[in-house]
């Protein structure tokens, strides 16, 4: 313990992992954190293993995700457990946001914590689409093309942009090696940016389920709240290898089993689950533009609650009104996903635009009109007994 104390470095990683003071009554939900840390250093390790064997060729690129399955030593056990990590990366990310917005950790003194976990989770999405191309099977031939071809919705240079992106006039060999570059140096960035989230976040510390000031009641991290997050990481391994060992393919897509074929069109082009809800909302408006917009506005609309959440209570765990638009919220969310994964035809289309509707209305109207009569009551609550 003293050369963690004398030590420049060490002394830095003592600050941040040892003695670092969390508040006593965090429960499990704040563990999704160190889970997420765990994913992503598992999805770079068994990624820089697999990147020794993978050829970033049109021609050859399917062929050799199968050469790794079937001949390099262990080599299945690495793309199974690459691509099932990426899964509860989501899993554990979205239940990471729904905690934050749920106990409100995006409020003063956290916004840049939030705001970086923004830039965090959109990041996240497009390392997971790049990698979805890369075992180039027809669910990614056709991902990548309906995707990219997203941005021919830019005013003036949108084709050009599109082209640029594809190096020629479709997806092509050009393309692959791109998405290959920028889907092994990406993760280094997340890497970087979940670094600046924890200096953000131990700036002003956890926050904590009441949402007051727990300056009086902490405890150091190690030993009490590194063993507590070793539970759920060991919980995470076992899930993990029940699916790699046993159902390797239940969060797959089988379409991707079958070799990219620019003349054959997939009768359902849907991306992976992770990316249906903000599917579903591209989907849900006829206009491609305002379509695309309104997908990025869909993540980008995160960074304003800490302005339209005006409410003087921290947390939803006091407040009855915000609990149920909460759970609302959550099941908008599973509607939009399963949404997503359909056909666009009726009435999924216009179940859809309903949920797009109340998805972008939950932050623009729901949350604020909740605050402002929370505040209001507050108020008259206030004035009724000073008099």
């Amino acid at each position: 313990m003293r050369l963690l104390k004398t030590n420049v470095l060490l002394r830095l990683l003592n600050s941040y992992v040892v003695d670092s003071p969390q508040p006593a009554n965090i429960s499990y939900l704040w563990n999704f954190g160190s889970l997420l840390g765990t994913c992503l250093i598992i999805q770079i390790l068994t990624g820089v293993f697999l990147a020794m064997h993978y050829q970033p060729h049109v021609d050859f690129a399917f062929n050799s995700v199968e050469h790794i399955m079937r001949d390099v030593n262990a080599g299945w056990i690495l793309r199974y457990t690459h691509a099932n990590v990426a899964s509860f990366f989501f899993i554990f990310v979205y239940a990471h946001i729904a905690r934050g917005l749920y106990y409100s950790s995006y409020k003063s003194p956290r916004i840049l914590v939030w705001s970086i976990g923004v830039i965090i989770l959109i990041l996240m999405m497009a390392i997971a689409f790049l990698g979805y191309v890369l075992p180039y099977g027809q669910m990614s031939l056709w991902g990548a093309t309906v995707i990219t071809n997203l941005l021919s919705a830019v005013p003036f240079f949108g084709q050009d942009l599109v082209e640029l992106i594809w190096g020629g006039f479709s997806v092509s060999n050009a393309t692959l090696n791109r998405f290959f570059s920028l889907h092994f140096l990406l993760p280094f960035l997340l890497a970087a940016l979940a670094v600046a989230h924890l200096m953000a976040l131990h700036t002003h510390g956890s926050n904590n389920p009441n949402g007051l000031s727990s300056n009086g009641d902490r405890y150091a991290m190690h030993p009490y709240f590194t063993f507590k997050d070793l539970v759920t990481i060991f919980a995470f391994f076992l899930a993990l290898s029940v699916i790699v060992f046993f159902y390797p393919n239940l969060l797959g897509h089988s379409d991707n089993y079958i070799p990219a074929n620019p003349m054959s069109t997939p009768p359902s082009i849907v991306p992976e689950w992770y990316l249906l809800p903000f599917y579903a909302i591209l989907r849900s408006i006829p206009n491609k533009l305002l379509g695309v917009i309104a997908m990025f506005g869909s993540l980008l609309i995160l960074l304003i609650l800490p302005l339209t959440d005006v409410s003087r209570i921290r947390g939803s765990q006091f407040r009855p009104a915000m609990k149920l638009a909460q759970w609302f919220f959550i099941v908008n969310f599973v509607i939009l996903m399963w949404i997503g994964s359909q056909h666009p035809e009726s009435p999924f289309v216009e179940v859809g635009q309903f949920a797009t509707a109340f998805y972008f209305s939950w932050f623009l109207i729901i949350v604020p009109i909740i605050g402002i009569a929370e505040n209001t009551l507050m108020d008259l609550a206030t004035d009724k007994n000073l008099i």
